[in-house]
């Protein structure tokens, strides 16, 4: 019981509104989408997206972007099941433990850009935007763990205002010979949230465990310089310094109320040489930081706790993109990323853990074929190695960071007629804890589609998980507790990913 209908419009076509001189676009998109799924509970999911979208040329030098979007949705979810609720028949392998979990999300989201070109060489941008954030999720991991009699089902919700603006100048110039683009840009944004995790039974509100309002404010500023050295070589430079102030006021602890502000100075430096029109050797390297949950920031400060209120994170990349042929491009990198400090989001209890520093390394490989003229093929290959550092070697992995992924396709994509693609994504197995006792399992998904294309219309049919393959899609360790189980047991809770999904559509243009 799925279906999905979609509507895209080009509202002007030469028409205008603010200006017969001078260039202007309106476009509308609708999309809404139903389905049961293919769960033993049916799932009810509603989705619509909504997007408007004006750019118009105000005279000569000046331009205006305006866009507006908005979404929501609402659905009940079978949530993540116990492996030994399955292999033990007290659930089917598409069923659920509680059927109650579920919820309803909105956003809207408003974005004006004026941009103005006072000559060839220089481009002044302001950008202001808003949004509105509302989330309701009812969820339920470890059952009957901590409460034996109602169980252990959460209600999250945040009501959200977030607005900012944000202005660059970009310039092109000439200093002793060289050619140099340079960038300057300041933002500021600010958050508005009343946040809570309350604890309830079937839907039913029992007791607060977190709550409160937030706000947090963003000051930023940043310089990014592209010095061409020489014609082959770039060097880009670059510095960007932020500020933050959280605030949080509990409705449930007074003691975990307070303010704090903080500041991070972020620098990079890349290099990037291109031997040849086909040939480009890149280095890229810079500190960022790891985003932080202001609650977290707030009760640490009381409790004195050793935790960095924005951890600093240093990455670094060399790669190479080249052609071998004219119809393949190539890219290879070999990346390395250093978070001083590893957080991770606890859902059960709200609260957010640090585990020390971690260091992960990785290559990326691609391939992007015109094996014909209409026939094409690609392929992504990404390893990554990824420890604890400051943790013993037998508990230093990063729980669900995956070793490998994988994506690629053949495609085969006439003007007309007949055409298609087959591709696949792969995810392998990974570790579900630290020490690696428990592991989340991998999978091999093929997906095909095979389309008929005319001038004013198409057909077309998708198959998802063509060869009907039973995957876990979300899986994590979880201490979770069955109703008539004497004790908790830990072990993998997952989502069941699709089975085999047959989906027919037609395309009108017009």
């Amino acid at each position: 019981n799925t279906f999905r209908g979609l509507l895209m419009l080009d509202l002007l076509k030469d028409r205008h509104v603010f200006s017969k001189k001078y260039k202007e676009n309106l476009y509308f998109a609708g999309e809404y989408r139903y389905t049961d799924a293919y769960f033993s509970h049916s799932q009810k999911f509603s989705r619509y997206n909504t997007f408007v979208k004006y750019y118009g040329q105000l005279s000569e030098k000046t331009t205006l972007t305006m866009s507006q979007s908005a979404f929501g949705s609402k659905w009940d979810a079978s949530g993540q099941i116990p492996t030994r609720a399955v292999e033990e028949r007290l659930i089917d392998k598409f069923g659920s433990i509680d059927p109650s979990e579920g919820g309803n999300t909105f956003r809207a989201n408003t974005n004006i850009i004026l941009e103005y070109r006072p000559n060839k060489h220089s481009t002044f941008k302001n950008q202001l935007y808003y949004s509105r954030y509302d989330f309701n999720l009812y969820s339920n991991f470890t059952f009957y763990k901590d409460d034996t009699t109602h169980g252990d089902e959460l209600n999250q919700i945040d009501h959200r205002n977030l607005a900012g603006y944000k202005s660059t100048y970009n310039n092109t110039s000439t200093l002793w010979g060289k050619q140099i683009s340079s960038e300057v840009g300041a933002g500021v944004r600010y958050d508005n949230s009343v946040i809570s995790l309350n604890h309830v039974e079937k839907r039913v509100y029992l007791n607060a465990i977190s709550g409160g309002r937030l706000n947090q404010f963003n000051i930023s500023s940043y310089v990014d310089e592209k010095i061409y050295i020489t014609p082959k070589l770039i060097v880009n430079p670059g510095l960007r310094y932020d500020v933050f102030n959280f605030d949080f006021r509990s409705s449930v602890n007074v003691d975990s109320s307070g303010n704090v502000t903080a500041a991070r100075l972020s620098p990079k430096l890349n290099f990037t040489y291109n031997f040849t029109n086909n040939f480009q050797l890149y280095f890229r390297n810079g500190y960022g930081f790891h985003s932080n949950d202001a609650r977290a920031v707030i009760i640490n400060k009381v409790t004195n706790a050793n935790q960095n209120i924005i951890p600093r994170a240093l990455g670094m990349e060399v790669g190479s993109t080249f052609k071998l042929w004219k119809s393949m491009l190539i890219n290879v990198s070999f990346w390395q990323l250093s978070l001083e400090n590893e957080l991770v989001y606890s859902g059960d209890d709200g609260t957010v853990g640090s585990v020390g520093r971690s260091l992960r390394k990785g290559i990326d490989f691609g391939i992007r074929y015109g094996l014909l003229k209409d026939l094409y093929f690609d392929l992504d290959i990404n390893y990554s190695h990824g420890r604890l550092v400051d943790a013993p070697k037998d508990s230093n992995r990063i729980p669900l960071a995956p070793s490998i992924t994988s994506i690629a396709g053949l495609s085969y994509k006439p003007l007309k007629g007949f055409g298609g693609s087959l591709r696949y994504r792969y995810l392998g197995d990974r570790p579900a804890n630290e020490s690696n006792t428990l592991n989340a399992k991998g999978y091999f998904i093929t997906d095909l589609i095979v389309n008929y294309t005319r001038k004013r219309y198409q057909l077309a049919v998708s198959v998802e998980n063509l060869a009907n393959i039973y995957w876990k899609e979300a899986q994590f360790a979880t201490d979770s507790r069955l109703r008539n189980e004497p004790a908790s047991v830990e072990q993998i809770n997952y989502t069941p990913g699709t089975p085999r999904f047959i989906k027919g559509i037609i395309s009108w243009y017009f």
